[in-house]
């Protein structure tokens, strides 16, 4: 499949907790700028608001991509480890009952690898996103950058970062 051609979807509470960390992370830099670079809030309002946005929409879109790359890989991993825990809290229920079949014993583990592989795939996701995105905005603002007037660092710094992170987080692996 071409990346533009898939179209990832998530959960609608997991779309929230990706735009919230999305918008928390995209406002880092303005205390970076704010109290370093001396950028008055009041001065650069309006661009340290549009900055935000635009970062925060191009984080939430790499956080997605990056789960949907990454859920079937952790997925295969952990199979044996889901496996073994389904099929002891199987034999454990089972031992009281009656026996299971092997139709909702493989049902059981599907849906427990499934539900492992999304949450794992969603922290990985926000976590390596932000390290990304945080690095590549403190490398571009002090050393990329440096002699770019203040305004011009952050917004440089700031939209370029999300930009890579973005677009590296369409690659495949």
């Amino acid at each position: 499949k071409q990346w533009y051609q898939r179209r990832v979807r998530v959960p609608r509470s997991t779309s929230i907790l990706f735009h919230l960390n999305a918008l928390f992370v995209s406002a880092l830099p303005i205390w970076l700028f704010w109290r370093i670079q001396q950028l008055e809030l009041n001065t650069y309002g309006i661009m340290f608001g549009i900055v935000t946005i635009v970062s925060t929409f191009l984080l939430s879109l790499a956080y997605k991509n990056v789960k949907y790359s990454l859920k079937h890989k952790i997925a295969q991993r952990r199979h044996a480890g889901v496996t073994a825990e389904v099929m002891q809290q199987v034999a454990d229920a089972s031992s009281e009952k009656k026996k299971t079949v092997k139709k909702e014993k493989d049902d059981r583990v599907l849906f427990k690898k499934t539900e492992v592989a999304d949450l794992e795939a969603t922290h990985f996701s926000i976590f390596y996103n932000n390290a990304l995105f945080l690095f590549l905005t403190i490398i571009l603002s002090f050393y990329v950058l440096k002699n770019f007037s203040p305004g011009a660092n952050y917004l440089g710094s700031s939209v370029t970062s999300a930009c890579v992170v973005a677009f590296l987080s369409t690659g495949s692996s």
